[in-house]
């Protein structure tokens, strides 16, 4: 066990130190891609250059320290070259604004990957030292059996001793056991987060940043409407972006277990037609069919959240029309979402709530939990003759 927490807080420093060194170059690279073939306007011209010390400050995150005074003058240089990066790219705002802008998403990332790094090298200290107190423990009972047979009349003290012993060994042995299953999930989190940074967090941010370079190159030979074309994709990129970084801050939260309701009468069709006027669905592809009179008794903010996320997976994964409808039966109120399409394989429908599921994958997961902080369920249901229904159960509200 100590092995393996060893060998995972080294690949994830190497892992750490790898991407450092790697947007370290990139940064300079692109920055003297930048300034090629024009008079230079100085370091601070382009915000490609925070991202030298942005990486530089990542490859600090993942350098390990022999001491607590050492680690703490680390990470404060790691600290001020994070400033550094973000002062760069204030600096650009007013003269390269999508560049500077994409830049910062980019630093965002990059600060997410080292806490996750520095969480997961804290487990594996912590693992070690578990480890170490263990061995310990196993030399005290060694020592209690040689005094066990020493005489008779120690005997009696020897045999407790042993049993204090073993008991303490069990203790940790349950402490170990609870840890390699927190350092499991960990490593399960961390593989799955990994593989959504590369594949949907990474498609976002690779296309604001080619087309904010186009428009950074080709500025003075393109036309207006192209330029407008280009404004208008980095924009639905960069919301996109905005929308998966505050799904991975409410996850993170729902996590620690720090996300509490508040829970008061909430009337579901004004919710509704909030959430349907702020989505993307086109005329007469949304229905709502809720009586004005139906409450539920929840937090608000967390009843529009779950009604947002059941129909943006409606909207992209089923069809037009979706209905979102409401009926009271007894004590609890079913907030429904249907859409009309083929529904959900049922190869999916095992871990439909879990995390990382379709693309970012944490809508279900997170409606899931928020329907549960509010004392509820959520299920899936096949609809007739087609479709998906999801459904949403909280405890009815005063009318």
């Amino acid at each position: 066990m100590r092995d393996a927490a060893r060998d995972l807080g080294r690949l994830s420093r190497l892992t750490a130190g790898c991407a450092g060194v790697a947007v370290a170059v990139f940064g300079t690279t692109a920055l003297l891609l930048s300034l090629k073939g024009a008079p230079p306007d100085g370091f601070l011209a382009d915000p490609a250059a925070a991202l030298v010390p942005a990486g530089l400050a990542l490859l600090l995150q993942a350098t390990p320290v022999v001491s607590r005074n050492a680690g703490r003058v680390v990470h404060g240089l790691a600290a001020l070259l994070t400033i550094a990066a973000v002062a760069i790219c204030v600096a650009t705002f007013a003269r390269h604004t999508a560049a500077s802008v994409a830049t910062l998403l980019a630093l965002a990332v990059l600060l997410l990957l080292g806490h996750l790094i520095r969480t997961l090298m804290s487990a594996d200290r912590r693992q070690r030292e578990l480890a170490g107190f263990t061995d310990t423990l196993a030399q005290s009972m060694n020592e209690a059996v040689v005094a066990r047979d020493t005489n008779i009349a120690d005997r009696k003290r020897a045999e407790e001793a042993l049993s204090e012993h073993a008991a303490e060994l069990e203790r940790g042995n349950t402490r170990l056991r609870e840890t390699n299953t927190r350092l499991e999930n960990a490593l399960t989190f961390k593989n799955d987060l990994t593989s959504m940074l590369t594949h949907d967090v990474a498609q976002p941010i690779s296309s604001i940043a080619s087309l904010a370079e186009l428009l950074h190159q080709d500025w003075d030979d393109l036309p207006d409407d192209v330029r407008h074309e280009l404004a208008t994709k980095i924009d639905k990129n960069t919301q996109r972006l905005i929308k998966m970084m505050n799904d991975l801050q409410l996850l993170f939260r729902l996590d620690m277990g720090s996300v509490t309701a508040r829970r008061v009468p909430v009337p579901l069709h004004e919710v509704a037609e909030t959430v349907v006027a702020g989505s993307a669905a086109g005329p007469g592809e949304m229905l709502i069919e809720i009586d004005a009179e139906t409450s539920v008794l929840a937090d608000r903010g967390h009843v529009a959240a779950v009604l947002q996320n059941l129909i943006n997976n409606a909207l992209a994964y089923g069809v037009a029309p979706t209905r979102v409808t409401a009926r009271r039966h007894g004590e609890q109120v079913d907030l429904v979402v249907q859409d009309s399409g083929p529904g959900i394989p049922d190869e999916l429908l095992p871990n439909l709530f879990g995390r990382f599921m379709r693309g970012a994958g944490l809508g279900l997961f997170i409606v899931r939990h928020l329907v549960e902080a509010n004392g509820g369920e959520v299920r899936y249901e096949r609809a007739d003759p087609h479709g998906a229904r999801l459904i949403a159960t909280f405890e009815s509200g005063p009318v």
